[in-house]
């Protein structure tokens, strides 16, 4: 079991967690090694997710830009319309086979809630979510959707009201309730072994991408571009080219308005060394210690930290994190939408920038691929009250 990533990661957690996480680590040593479980979690994937999702070539967008091929990862045609489905299946089954009979999550974009409670209506298990009640207001189709699939839906108010907050109140409940509860963590973050645990899930992404882009184009992509909050997506798609050294990992983190602004959420390029949410990481926060209050348009990236491993990944070169502000991301929204006819999620927007950003310097026979990570319905309020924020 990987419990650490060079100096990252840990199980920095209450005594009263440590024996829930090594029955959760006993259980997944236990599932990965069982061929039965791997054939369920695929027969799911295929039969009700609707995997695999095809790689897009943006062609318009391309020829528009005059440099690099732009190809997308079409996560946001899965059911639920995000990757967060992948790994919560994943630990639903994991959840079923250790004899848990209630779920709970966190969400900030309301995704990972939604599809999570996807699943526990699947397996027929109850459902709680914690939500900042910032993003509740910001996600408000999310919302109702989560409800309308029998999850209850905490509204949580303490400290900055968003994810941070949601993930703080959900490990609360996993404390008071561990022996009938599991708790779905949905991002790479948090105690061992939740990084690995996701990574392992979500790599299904960058597997059949790596197998695609061969089949496809005969070769594979010279980057791999995905944005990073806690960082799932990223490290799905990156798992399946980490081997590859030809292929340059790109994540791509939320800027807000600005690195000098102080109102951004860019862990690994604006924060410092520190421990959350029982892992140790970078982390935005005070010369003491205090976390810092984050801020992006988009909810799901509006994290003060970031997976343990995205930090190996940045020390030891293998990859590379750039940051996109709220303007660039918009503007990568409105480019996907009016050239390529798909409406993409504000996280996704953000890797999709600085797509737009490499692609003119480099020549047209380079391939871009980008990890959409998740459909933009949900944004399309936030959008319009960002805009008329602006023109005020």
């Amino acid at each position: 079991m990987k419990t650490h990533y060079g100096i990252y990661g840990g199980q920095y957690v209450a005594e009263t967690l440590m024996a829930p996480l090594k029955e959760l680590e006993a259980a997944y040593e236990a599932a990965k090694a069982d061929p039965a479980f791997a054939r369920e979690f695929e027969d799911i994937l295929r039969d009700y997710v609707g995997r695999e999702s095809p790689i897009t070539h943006a062609k318009r967008l391309s020829g528009h830009l005059g440099g690099a091929q732009i190809l997308l990862k079409r996560e946001d045609l899965n059911h639920t319309g995000a990757h967060k489905v992948n790994n919560t299946i994943g630990q639903a089954l994991l959840a079923k086979r250790m004899g848990k009979k209630r779920l709970i999550a966190e969400t900030g974009a309301g995704m990972h809630g939604v599809a999570t409670a996807t699943v526990a209506a699947l397996f027929g298990m109850p459902c709680e979510v914690y939500m900042g009640a910032i993003d509740v207001e910001r996600q408000a189709p999310n919302v109702e959707r989560m409800k309308m699939l029998g999850a209850r839906v905490h509204s949580v108010t303490e400290g900055s009201a968003t994810l941070k907050d949601a993930m703080n109140e959900a490990l609360r409940d996993w404390v008071a309730n561990c022996d009938d509860t599991f708790y779905v963590i949905g991002t790479v973050a948090g105690p061992a072994p939740y990084p690995e645990m996701v990574r392992d899930f979500q790599s299904v992404i960058g597997k059949e991408a790596r197998r695609q882009c061969l089949e496809k184009y005969g070769r594979l992509p010279d980057e791999a571009i995905a944005c990073v909050g806690g960082g799932s997506n990223a490290m799905g798609l990156f798992a399946g080219f980490i081997d590859d050294p030809g292929v340059k990992l790109v994540g791509v983190e939320a800027g807000g308005k600005g690195l000098a602004s102080g109102e951004h959420a860019a862990s690994i390029n604006g924060g410092r060394l520190g421990v959350l949410h029982g892992s140790k990481t970078m982390l935005l926060q005070t010369p003491d210690g205090n976390i810092l209050d984050t801020y992006s348009v988009s909810a799901g990236l509006d994290y003060p930290g970031v997976g343990p491993e995205h930090c190996y990944l940045h020390d030891t070169g293998r990859a590379e994190y750039s940051v996109i502000t709220d303007d660039e991301a918009l503007a990568a929204f409105d480019a996907l939408c009016r050239f390529e006819g798909i409406i993409p999620a504000l996280e996704s927007s953000h890797a999709l920038a600085e797509a737009i950003k490499r692609a003119p310097k480099l020549g047209k026979d380079k391939l871009l691929l980008v990890n959409l990570s998740g459909r933009g319905d949900k944004d399309l309020e936030n959008v319009r009250r960002y805009r008329d924020a602006k023109n005020n």
